[in-house]
């Protein structure tokens, strides 16, 4: 985006590549989800377990964003009983490989200065 001035991202903020990048950050779960299919194919089940903490409607709401991003792939097996596996595709894995991974990086390195700043904040309101 800066590097590109003339780019369609100085005219329309609001369609830029970098909001439809950062909007996989703003669902709470998006990232959870993507880091537990990072091991490899799951089942709903085995990714409720992973991750913990979210209800099954909000994993299939998840599930369902990250498939229509083209991050996570639903594979459908036939089988008695039918059996559906999620794994990352490769634009997906990119996003765990790249991003996420600096990010994990970065929370490692300042995530107790960005707890203790949160912390002063709520205790002393401006």
């Amino acid at each position: 985006m800066a590097d590109d001035p003339s780019g369609p991202c100085v005219e329309m903020l609001a369609d830029c590549r970098l909001r439809s990048t950062t909007d996989l950050f703003a669902h709470t779960w998006d990232p959870v989800v993507l880091a537990g299919l990072h091991t490899g194919p799951r089942r709903r089940v085995e990714l409720l377990g992973a991750v913990g903490g979210l209800s099954d409607k909000v994993l299939t709401e998840t599930l369902r964003r990250l498939v229509a991003n083209g991050l996570v792939e639903r594979l459908s097996y036939r089988a008695a009983p039918p059996r559906v596996e999620y794994r990352l595709t490769a634009l997906g894995a990119s996003l765990v490989d790249g991003p996420m991974r600096a990010l994990a990086r970065w929370t490692a390195e300042h995530g107790d200065e960005l707890l203790a700043a949160q912390e002063r904040a709520a205790a002393c309101p401006p």
